[in-house]
């Protein structure tokens, strides 16, 4: 089986208890992760392979994260341990009913922002590997993150890894170019790496936010979306990176930060058509309908894994089959506290087959 490798930063997650807000409570959940750790934790979970990727300082709370990695199988032996940098922190308070959750970042100066691209051995990290998954959080750390990310594509590439990028525009983390705007630093940062990408996967609002691509008649502040101007989307998408030959959007209706609608679109540009999940009994598009979210922090990370790997699987990867997998992985993400997805194949394949009710499993 080759493996996966995703590259990105992990953290430290400080999260307030339940529902309390982080002014609240002198108490702290204290857990690791990272989209890009989380999206590996993903694939490993589903019986896959993964490599993950990143810097970490050499300490005490370093050690323990890469403790948390291991726990979860993933392949750890090309993590830079550095003498420089630190290990990135964000604290989070989780919102319910009309109050949304917030993350506050403490990221500046952590190693991976301040390692440069020739520090990682992109030759043995990509040896033996089928694809590469980077995020659009990594390259708004620093210039520096930004080159790495970019180096990495290109490595991938040239080993003949297919490559997935998840947009995942934060406007909080690109500032490091003061002359630009976050959404003037994204579009610019992410067009040179784009042209390295074959997948690329987004929310309602990334394509948009990054590319200056919009959907019409959506407003996903209002909780309203247009599913059927996603297709249009893509092809432009498409018409500006030609390498790209699939497009994944996750449609999110948010009516409350408890309650969400939840689905996703595939398109596949060769044979120019969209694919979406889930479907009702004709085979229309029905979101599912997630009325008690436990925790959302992590939803489109489950997404990428289940997407990525359902690709990888051939019983799986035809566009259909494989967007129904991302989505219905990714459905039961909102109800696991924190941020990696411990939901195993099975599970995801029985709520693919209608198993939905949540009755106990005897």
């Amino acid at each position: 089986m080759k493996n996966i490798v995703t590259f990105g930063e992990i953290m430290a997650r400080m999260a307030a208890p339940g529902n309390l807000r982080l002014r609240q409570t002198r108490e702290i959940e204290l857990t690791y992760a990272g989209a890009e750790a989380s999206v590996a934790a993903s694939i490993c979970n589903f019986g896959g392979s993964a490599r993950y990727v990143t810097a970490l300082p050499k300490h005490a709370m370093a050690d323990a994260t890469m403790d948390t990695l291991r726990s979860m199988g993933l392949d750890t032996q090309y993590i830079l341990r550095t003498d420089t940098g630190r290990l990135g922190l964000y604290f989070l308070e989780t919102g319910a009913n009309q109050r949304p959750s917030n993350v506050i970042y403490d990221r500046a100066d952590s190693a991976i922002s301040i390692t440069e691209s020739d520090q990682y051995n992109w030759n043995a990290i990509f040896e033996n590997v089928q694809w590469l998954h980077i995020s659009g959080i990594t390259p708004a750390l620093s210039k520096v993150a930004a080159e790495a990310t970019l180096i990495a594509t290109k490595k991938a590439k040239s080993a003949g890894a297919q490559v997935s990028c998840d947009l995942n525009f934060r406007k909080k983390l690109w500032q490091w170019d003061s002359s630009k705007t976050p959404h003037e630093l994204a579009k610019e940062t992410m067009h040179a790496i784009l042209p390295f990408v074959d997948v690329v996967i987004a929310n309602e609002e990334d394509c948009s936010d990054v590319l200056g691509i919009h959907a019409a008649d959506t407003d996903v502040h209002a909780g309203t979306l247009n599913t059927s101007r996603y297709p249009d989307v893509a092809r432009q998408v498409t018409a500006q990176f030609a390498n790209v030959s699939k497009v994944a959007i996750t449609l999110r209706e948010s009516l409350s930060a408890s309650h969400n609608n939840w689905g996703a679109m595939l398109y596949d540009a060769e044979l120019d058509q969209p694919f979406y999940a889930p479907l009702n009994s004709e085979n229309e598009y029905q979101p599912y309908q997630i009325k008690n979210i436990v925790d959302r922090v992590g939803g489109g990370d489950s997404f990428a894994g289940g997407l990525i790997f359902s690709l990888t699987t051939p019983e799986l990867s035809d566009p259909q089959t494989a967007v129904r997998y991302a989505v219905a992985a990714s459905c039961l993400k909102h109800s696991i506290k924190g941020d990696v997805n411990y939901s195993t194949r099975s599970e995801v394949e029985a709520l693919m087959g209608g198993s939905a009710s949540g009755r106990v499993v005897r």
